[in-house]
């Protein structure tokens, strides 16, 4: 059950294309699936109120059982009908395009720094990240290896990804967000365990000498490592390849034990929530996502969701991590940005020492 309307949006110049990242092939989020998620089924009355969430493809599965949930829950309170538009892409797309004119109520993206960049644009408050319970990180992941069957290169570890010969799938940090979390969680595995930035950096310089082509994005990734059948390991996350096994595909894959928490917030966009009138429903709407009922239906789809409660219920399904590090512990995304991902940073200096 999708709720959905065109009546708003078809006022932009918003048609959704399901981008996805994750395995391709393997993973349903990679490629469009039936119609468009901007349907045209409500119309708008004094007793229907719309909203637009944007949030980044994988998350799909679990906002088609939620949505429902809420919609029901605020009928019953309020005697008030929700129409809950979607779109799902990419998450650095979908900020852009939130800045560029989607009229988003809601956004739930891949991670901090693309909903930093809606705030810097004057579309989102400061401080919305301690307006909802965990700093407003309603779900996360971790980073996992996906190997060849039998991995035969014998990789279980970050710095096996360093190895002689081995050959990585990954995606470039400079074009794609998510490969942000594949540079983070191999310089924090060297850091984060005592040791220094001078052998985080030598690590990483290996690993990308490791991996002679780059993706502009993850879904491209996925598709160099399974349909060109380039590659040995390709970095991805245990929620897609949770995903991906529930429709079918087992496919082999690692969880290194020292990882990174793949934090993904949500946050309400004041400036179109009140152009729209709909700041009460929106913001019970992104309570209602940190309630038991919503958190189980992240965890079902391979999340590891905030409640502990929820976790515990469905901790057989994740894999056991040892030393869990964050952004935090890196000195936050703005210090990351300038230190690694600016023009001039550590990534680029690692390309250039590599002739890239």
């Amino acid at each position: 059950m999708v709720f959905q309307s065109k009546s708003r949006l078809s006022r932009q110049f918003l048609s959704l294309v399901l981008v996805g990242v994750g395995l391709s092939g393997a993973i349903a989020a990679c490629s469009p699936s039936g119609p468009d998620t901007v349907g045209s089924s409500a119309a708008t009355s004094k007793e229907t109120v719309e909203l637009t969430l944007v949030s980044y493809a994988v998350t799909q599965a679990a906002y088609e059982k939620i949505i429902p949930q809420f919609v029901a829950k605020w009928k019953a309170e309020q005697n008030q009908d929700v129409v809950v538009n979607q779109s799902y892409g990419g998450s650095g797309s979908q900020a852009r395009a939130v800045i560029d004119g989607l009229e988003a109520d809601v956004v739930a993206l891949a991670l901090a720094l693309d909903t930093q960049k809606i705030e810097k644009a004057g579309l989102i408050a400061p401080g919305w990240e301690k307006e909802l319970p965990n700093e407003s990180i309603v779900h996360k992941s971790v980073a996992v290896f996906v190997t060849r069957d039998g991995n035969p290169t014998g990789i279980n570890t970050w710095e096996d990804l360093a190895k002689d010969g081995v050959k990585i799938v990954t995606a470039n940090p400079k074009t794609s967000g998510g490969a942000r979390w594949n540079f983070l969680g191999a310089w924090g595995a060297v850091t984060q365990t005592g040791s220094t930035d001078e052998q985080a950096l030598a690590l990483t310089t290996k690993l990308y000498q490791n991996a002679p082509i780059l993706a502009k994005d993850a879904r491209e990734a996925t598709d160099i490592f399974f349909k060109q059948g380039q590659g040995d390991v390709l970095i991805n996350y245990e929620n897609e390849v949770l995903l991906a096994k529930q429709k079918g595909e087992n496919l082999p894959f690692v969880v290194p034990t020292v990882n990174i928490s793949i934090d993904s917030p949500v946050a309400v966009v004041d400036q179109n929530v009140d152009k729209h009138g709909t700041r009460a429903v929106a913001e019970a709407f992104v309570q209602f996502l940190f309630t038991p009922e919503a958190q189980e239906e992240f965890a079902k789809v391979g999340f590891r969701p905030f409640d502990p409660t929820i976790e515990a219920k469905y901790a057989s399904q994740f894999g056991k991590v040892e030393k869990l590090f964050t952004v935090t512990d890196l000195g936050g995304w703005s210090e990351i940005q300038t230190k690694y991902f600016d023009d001039g940073a550590v990534f680029d200096q690692i390309e250039a020492k590599l002739g890239k």
